[in-house]
């Protein structure tokens, strides 16, 4: 738990464009969203050493102090970082790889008793929400107030309702273009 949580402060200091000494790791465990995302590893801990009460004690505080809702048996590589934590919703089956990067008001939710599956280097903007049995590919950029409810693959930037590509492999897609295609999974 520790390892990851300093991995977590690493990634937030990164974030900011701090360089990864013992100040700037000090300065984000008071910066906003820390709290949410230390409540959560305890949480996760506690849940997988078989304290699930304790767990389900941190889960509510987190709820209280931070207003978070993060499933107890959500689980994030390390490198997460939420950045401000009023609003954000996670359900219990989500997944997701190493460095996610949240905004408030990010919802990443069930539909149909299916969650997302994140890879790593996801960056999901403001009130984004991201629902249902989707797969987000590596290096995403998820733009604010996105509501994706289909996969996006890897090096891709979405935005809008519902979410559509916008950038993939770091150039733009025209509107009029098949992003399957552009892929190759298409013949």
């Amino acid at each position: 738990m520790i390892s990851l949580l300093a991995e977590d402060l690493r990634h937030k200091a990164e974030w900011y464009g701090l360089p990864p000494s013992k100040r700037s790791l000090l300065r984000m465990w008071v910066s906003d969203g820390t709290t949410a995302q230390v409540l959560y590893r305890m949480m996760q801990y506690c849940q997988s050493h078989r304290l699930r009460p304790i767990a389900a004690i941190l889960y509510r505080l987190n709820a209280s102090i931070s207003h978070a809702i993060i499933g107890r048996n959500a689980q994030f590589g390390p490198g997460l970082v939420i950045l401000h934590s009023i609003g954000v919703v996670i359900n219990s089956s989500v997944r997701a790889g190493s460095n996610l990067v949240i905004e408030h008001g990010v919802t990443i939710g069930a539909e149909k008793d299916r969650s997302p599956a994140l890879g790593d280097n996801i960056y999901i903007g403001a009130g984004a929400k991201i629902l249902g049995a989707v797969t987000i590919g590596s290096n995403v950029k998820i733009g604010a107030n996105a509501v994706v409810t289909h996969d996006i693959p890897d090096n891709a930037t979405a935005v809008g309702i519902p979410a559509r590509i916008i950038r993939l492999h770091g150039k733009p897609v025209d509107s009029g273009v098949d992003v399957l295609q552009l892929l190759g999974t298409r013949t």
